[in-house]
């Protein structure tokens, strides 16, 4: 017996993997960890008792020897039935669903590219749901790629198509091990603190006082925490890759908020860049090495143009330095940022001990002021007029700064002379009290003396002639608002956790934590900041940028503990390090969003080296960062990048608050403590930032961003990311439906809503593209357009047929630039199908009201009657359904949207009103750029008791209210007697009629309906006393009519109509020469009569076919006089111009009648080329009133 059947008897044994057991094989071949089950053969128990044995399996042999093993026992179950039994294998090998390089979706269940051949199933569990493994894999699989999936930093994949080509070589890649404060909180830490507290933050509290600087930092960490608690909430709502910002607001907002926040957060970071090697020049330069500057100035007041130029010069060296070594060697920057970060530390923590210093021993750092005024302390080393030197008082030199010579009679300057020179403590300490005199504001012009308002001083010369002597001066006006946006660069930089989410341990849960505590930090940083040095530095030092009078020191330097040189060389070293990251992180930024493509002009910046290095991108940024150099000054350069990255945290906190306020299913972030409120807060903050900071930067900020947005519109972004603009959207919608579903439109707002009914080609191509491109016309990218098709059999064997169908619609549509939607309905038969159409498409308010369709023009050809009954069926259900019908005649002649008419006319045939509708296309139509240079035309038509004139001026009035400019002609038709054309048109119509009904009997019935025909005729004929020969004539009438084919009363038909013209202009004043044939024999009896010279022959040949005449329908004939005297009248006035516009008359009420109605339509538009027959809804569509 096989071993299967002994399963119950068996000892099974499962050999587990120990827990310690590590995998160091690259290639996947081997088990890891405890939850990998391999087959083992296990001997039989000895007693046969049933039992399980779980054995920890020893690290030893797993080679491929055992799944040999496995294999064979698998393969012969006709063993002994005491030997092994094959366990299922249930394998987690990472490397058996691909490469182990991750795409955005790749752990879920539309992923299928890898997957091909793994997912085989053997087992008959699960054999319900076999047939749908493909595309619904089993949970354990799902389980298994969403164990394996990593998130790769920027770049990693091209690290690791680089690698593949080493063979054994490549090396695993180690899963993110950086946890919340290695990961978040120091780069956050690292990247908020920088060059504004170093050099600007003492001018700030100088400037603004105490209290309005401590609201400028309320102001800005307030609006950085609320985008810190939006970005939790969307960094926890899902795996972030690498990508940071960008990746989280276009994942929210759609792809034209990410591309325009992504590049206006790009530009931001690459200012940043700029703003950071300004800061390191300025240190050195100013600070370090000022005997090092190339540009130096003769005079006081060439100074700055000097300092700007020695800025561009260096700065341009070092963008260029940095940029080498961004390009060598990326991995250098990231060893080195945690020396950086050290430095930002230590200059911090000198700061706090050099305050805790001055209360105990104040620094001595001497500030030299003349009367009120401070001194530059550059050019002098003691702070006295004159000084007594062997007992002899000599003049110092100051003394020689402000006078023309050493002498005492020298002429001095009268303030100089004035004013007694005084030295005050700059640092007094943090017990002197200064800070009740630092607490106010002290705003100033350009050029304004620092002056310290406690001392004394007697007026002199103009202090505006003074600027150019050796004090210090203010050099920009300030005021609050332009401090505001010098200071928020101070603040950005809480993005670099979420930046770096691809190499955390746990993202979701240390990018919050670490990020709020960053900004707690460092906010508790800058307020401890702002109060000591109120409350420890003298005011006018405060307001001395660059430390002129403490002979150049950085003020902030005279602080510190122990040494200046502790926050120069720091502050140095810190600006150089946030000047590399920038110029790190920023070209990845511009890759991730040119690899996106949904800019297309940027995609050349997507690739790079080998290693994923964008060589591209930093050439780019390398120039644009150069821009912000050239602009040189520190001041200028910050409220440039406050511009970008507010509106960058703007969307940040957006995207929180339309998640928030949507409640998408998918929104169930992690972290909870976010409020929709917080995050619209935030945004109302970042955008009242960013006016505040400087509102003419802040309009060419949202221009740029604005153009990014329509471009990426404009070129069609086809991205689906699930964003939040699209449930937006969702909502907007649903509430507009609910809303116009309330009430019908108002006669004012109505416009035509159109469905168009399409034809496809037997390939699925559609029929006639410019029915598509008259609609574009007709509806200017306005209203509702559906475009709808159908197709013959059931859904379940056409649904790959209607999705292609519905594709080619969509190409055409996108071609001829019809903005709607379309809808692609599977029938058993295509008239359902065209009434499930009608019938049911749209949604709510926005239906249509409107039905346009080609006109059939092969009806008489086509051997199928459902080709016209199909037609006028539709023409029946539009009418019942009460909406508008629109059927164009000869449309492939239509123009396209490329074709611009001259000038020309729209006629308009108003023959019956039915809503207005008539008028209102040619106007619609006008709108258009096709249409524009047509004038409009409207005929209308007057019976013998109406008085033409007056209803010409009626009609003039009527639209000279209606506000449409079109000429008015007033069309006289008299009631003539019906002419023997139009008997004879009707004549071969009914009896084309029944031929095709004939056509379609059996032989027999073929016969009794000819003999019923001839009984009728006879009976007709008897009741008029006429003569027997007429009957005879009847008789062979029918006698033929049973052997004549289709195509020969067509022959005749067409016969007729070509002598139309001739026939219609002699039937009244010679009716001898009308011929009243259908049959061959009839045709050459009336040529041969034609040739006699004899009246009263003639006269009596037509006057014997009376008979014929009177067994016509005469409902008929007179439908077909007013088809033949409408088409002469429209024929003579409107057949040149570019459209006619008629009124459609109704199906007949008796469906028997329908072929003939087809008959009549087709009188009515012939010799017209673009014909377009307007049905209206029952319901007035255009009005006079406002």
């Amino acid at each position: 017996m096989p071993a299967r059947a002994h399963w119950r008897e068996e000892e099974v044994t499962v050999r587990l993997p120990s827990t310690e057991q590590v995998d160091s094989r690259g290639d996947g071949g081997r088990r890891t960890m405890g939850d990998r089950f391999v087959v083992v053969p296990v001997e039989a128990a000895a007693e046969g008792r049933h039992s399980v044995a779980f054995v920890t399996e020893p690290a030893g042999d797993t080679s491929g020897s055992s799944v040999e093993q496995e294999e064979a026992a698998v393969e012969d179950p006709e063993q002994d039935p005491h030997a092994a039994v094959p366990i299922l294998e249930y394998n987690r090998e990472p490397n058996r669903y691909g490469d182990g390089v991750p795409k955005e979706n790749s752990p879920f269940i539309n992923n299928t590219d890898n997957d091909k051949g793994n997912n085989s199933y053997d087992g008959t569990n699960m054999a319900l749901f076999e047939e749908e493994m493909d595309s619904n894999p089993m949970v354990s699989s799902l389980l298994n790629k969403l164990a394996n999936y990593t998130n790769l930093p920027q770049g990693a994949q091209e690290h690791e198509e680089a690698e593949e080509d080493e063979g054994p070589k490549k090396k695993t890649v180690k899963s993110p091990q950086m946890g919340t404060f290695m990961g978040v909180y120091l780069p956050c830490l690292q990247n908020i603190l920088g060059v504004i507290l170093f050099l600007r933050l003492t001018w700030i509290v100088g400037t603004a006082g105490i209290l309005e600087s401590l609201a400028i930092v309320g102001l800005c960490c307030s609006c950085t925490m609320l985008t810190a608690i939006s970005m939790s909430a969307i960094a926890t709502n899902g795996v972030v890759p690498a990508g940071g910002s960008y990746y989280m607001i276009s994942r929210s907002l759609g792809p034209e908020f990410g591309g325009a926040v992504g590049l206006c957060f790009y530009l931001g970071t690459t200012f940043a860049g700029s703003m950071y090697i300004l800061g390191t020049i300025e240190i050195l330069l100013t600070y370090i090495v000022p005997k090092a500057a190339i540009f130096i100035a003769e005079r006081k007041e060439d100074e700055a143009e000097a300092l700007l130029n020695n800025m561009r010069v260096y700065g341009t060296c070092c963008l260029a330095l940095m940029a080498v070594v961004v390009f060598v060697g990326v991995k250098y920057v990231n060893k080195l940022a945690l020396v950086f970060l050290a430095c930002v530390i230590l200059s911090i923590l000198a700061i706090y001990a050099g305050v805790i210093k001055t209360i105990f021993e104040p620094p001595d750092f001497p500030v030299c002021m003349l009367g009120n005024r401070t001194l530059q302390n550059h050019n002098f080393d003691r702070c006295l007029k004159t000084e007594e030197i062997d007992n002899v008082t000599v003049t110092t030199q100051l003394w020689k700064l402000f006078c023309a010579g050493s002498e005492f009679n020298s002429t001095c300057n009268e303030y100089f002379t004035n004013n007694n020179v005084t030295s005050m403590q700059g640092i007094p300490g943090l017990t002197s009290g200064v800070i009740s005199e630092n607490m106010w504001s002290q705003y100033g012009h350009l050029d304004m003396l620092v002056e310290a308002t406690k001392l004394p001083s007697v007026g002199g010369s103009d202090p505006a002639k003074d600027i150019y002597m050796p004090y210090v001066v203010n050099d920009i006006t300030t005021f609050f608002t332009l401090l505001v946006g010098i200071y928020f660069p101070s603040v950005t930089g809480i993005m670099a956790g979420s930046n770096r989410s691809g190499d955390l341990r746990d993202a979701q849960k240390s990018i919050p934590i670490g990020t709020i505590l960053a900004i707690a930090t460092t906010s508790f940083i800058y307020v401890t900041c702002v109060i000591l040095f109120g409350a420890c530095i003298e005011g006018v030092l405060l307001r001395d940028k660059f430390g002129d009078s403490v002979k150049g020191n950085l003020v902030i330097g005279t602080l510190s503990w122990p040494s200046p040189w502790v926050i120069v060389i720091g502050s140095f070293f810190s600006c150089c390090g946030a000047g590399l990251q920038s110029l790190t992180g920023a070209p990845r930024l511009l890759q991730a969003i040119a690899r996106d493509g949904i800019i297309p002009f940027l995609q050349v910046f997507g690739h790079g080296k080998a290693n994923g290095e964008p060589t591209w991108a930093l050439l780019l940024t390398a120039g644009i960062c150069e821009i912000g150099i050239l602009i040189a000054s520190l001041d200028a350069v910050a409220p440039i990048l406050s511009m970008f990255f507010l509106m960058c945290y703007l969307f940040v906190n957006l995207a929180c608050a339309v998640q928030t306020l949507l409640c998408t299913p998918n929104w169930r972030p992690r972290f909870k403590y976010y409020h929709w409120a917080l995050s619209f807060l935030g945004m109302s903050l970042s955008l009242a930032l960013m006016f505040i900071s400087s509102w003419y930067y802040a309009i060419v900020a949202m221009a740029i961003a604005g153009c990014i947005y329509k471009y990426i519109e404009y070129r069609g972004a086809e991205k689906e990311w699930g964003d939040g603009i699209r449930g937006l959207s969702l909502n907007a919608a649903r509430y507009a439906l609910i809303r116009l579903e309330e009430a019908p439109p108002h006669t004012k707002n109505w416009r035509p809503q159109l469905l168009v009914l399409l034809n496809l080609e037997s390939d699925q191509g559609v029929k006639h593209p410019r029915l598509l491109s008259f609609t574009s016309q007709l509806k200017a990218g306005k209203g509702l357009t559906i475009v709808g098709n159908v197709l013959e059999g059931t859904y379940l064997t056409k649904d790959a047929e209607a999705k292609n169908a519905e594709q080619n619609i969509k190409s055409s549509m996108s071609a001829e630039r019809t903005k709607g939607f379309c809808h692609v309905v599977v029938s058993s038969n295509l008239r359902d199908g065209f009434s499930h159409l009608i019938q049911s498409a749209g949604l709510g308010g926005m239906k249509h009201n409107t039905v346009l369709m080609a006109w059939p023009g092969t009806w008489r050809q086509s051997n199928d009657a459902h080709s016209w009954k199909n037609f006028i069926e539709t023409v029946r259900e539009t009418t019942a359904a009460h909406q508008a019908l629109l059927v164009a005649k000869n449309v492939d002649s239509f123009p396209t949207n490329q074709d611009r008419l001259g000038e020309g006319s729209i006629d308009v045939w108003w023959v019956v009103h039915d809503g207005g509708l008539l008028m209102l296309l040619p106007f619609l139509l006008r709108q258009h750029k096709v249409w524009r240079k047509c004038k409009m035309r409207i005929f209308t038509v007057a019976q013998m008791d109406d008085n033409s004139i007056q209803m010409k001026k009626d009609l003039q009035m009527f639209l000279y209210h209606l506000r449409l400019d079109a000429e008015v002609e007033v069309v006289e038709m008299h009631d003539n007697d019906i002419s023997a054309f139009t008997y004879e048109k009707t004549l071969v119509m009914e009896q084309r009629s029944q031929m095709l009904k004939q056509m379609q009997l059996s032989r027999t019935e073929r016969e009794r309906e000819i003999q019923s025909i001839t009984d009728e005729s006879r009976s007709s004929i008897r009741r008029k006393n006429q003569n027997t020969a007429q009957t005879k004539t009847l008789s062979r009438q029918s006698s033929l009519m049973e052997d004549s084919q289709e195509d020969e009363a067509q022959l005749i038909h067409d016969r007729n109509t070509a002598s139309h013209a001739a026939i219609n202009d002699k039937a009244e004043g010679a009716p001898e020469r009308v011929h009243m044939t259908w049959t061959k024999d009839k045709l050459f009896t009336e040529r041969n009569r034609n040739r006699e010279c004899n009246a009263n022959v003639a006269v009596r040949d037509l006057f014997n076919m009376k008979p014929e005449w009177e067994s016509l329908n005469q409902s008929n004939v007179r439908r077909m006089h007013t088809a033949v005297k409408l088409n002469e009248v429209v024929v003579n006035k409107s057949q040149g111009a570019h459209l006619v516009l008629l009124n459609m008359p109704g199906p007949p009420g008796n469906r028997g009648g329908d072929e003939n109605y087809m008959e009549f339509l087709e009188v009515l538009m012939e010799g017209l080329n673009r014909v377009l027959l307007v049905r209206g809804g029952g319901r007035e569509v255009i009005t006079i009133y406002s």
